[in-house]
């Protein structure tokens, strides 16, 4: 399930633009905006540390937030935020009113179970996320916190696709034409140059050390011809 649904204390503000929000910034606080479900836009302003905070605590677009604008209640869910790239500063939120019967498009993070179980993973093979977070769609007062995908027998090679992650209810990938897919395990560098060769790991070693014999051997008849 997602994280707990917080509150956060706001304030309606009348001027909007560059020169309003830079005004905003400087006060210690973040211009924000709250727009949907068949309403106006309301323009706000946040205390800057506790929406910081929240942004980097984690799962932050996908959970629900009440935003209390002086007195009115609004129930949200962050839709985005934008981060000076320099300071990592906190310089603007989008949030979505949720109503009732709301649907949502969120990304929803993937953890990986398990991994010491995984015979693949035993053996030297690497863990090759291919999607870190699946998007899908889902009513917005029911969104997982995260996908759990159990690594559990997993060999060489094996991939895991989307059809093997059990989807609580009401939770629909927005890729709906092919079962994609999301991780595999991969194989180790050594290996791998071994399969191309067409030889498992021990063969390669083994023919490995057959040469260097060969070598000692022909070195050794060289000296005893020169002797000779």
């Amino acid at each position: 399930m997602s994280h707990a649904s917080y509150e956060l204390k706001a304030e309606a503000r009348d001027r909007v633009g560059k020169g309003a929000a830079r005004e905003i910034r400087r006060s210690g606080k973040v211009p924000a905006v709250i727009y949907g479900d068949n309403k106006p836009p309301l323009a706000i302003t946040l205390p800057y540390k506790d929406v910081h905070l929240k942004i980097h605590a984690g799962g932050f677009l996908t959970t629900i937030a009440t935003i209390d604008v002086d007195g009115e209640k609004h129930q949200v869910l962050p839709k985005d935020f934008q981060m000076d790239p320099v300071r990592d500063f906190t310089m603007h939120v989008d949030f979505l009113r949720v109503g009732k019967n709301t649907i949502v498009t969120v990304e929803i993070p993937v953890h990986f179970l398990n991994e010491e179980a995984s015979p693949g993973i035993k053996r030297g093979g690497v863990l090759n996320i291919v999607r870190h977070t699946v998007e899908c769609t889902c009513p917005a007062n029911d969104i997982p916190e995260a996908f759990e995908i159990d690594l559990t027998g997993l060999a060489i090679g094996d991939s895991i696709h989307i059809s093997s992650v059990t989807l609580p209810k009401g939770v629909t990938p927005t890729i709906t034409d092919r079962d994609f897919t999301i991780a595999t395990i991969a194989a180790p560098a050594v290996l791998t140059a071994a399969e191309e060769e067409g030889v498992d790991e021990t063969e390669a070693a083994a023919t490995e050390v057959e040469e260097e014999t060969a070598e000692g051997e022909e070195g050794e008849e060289g000296g005893e011809e020169a002797k000779e």
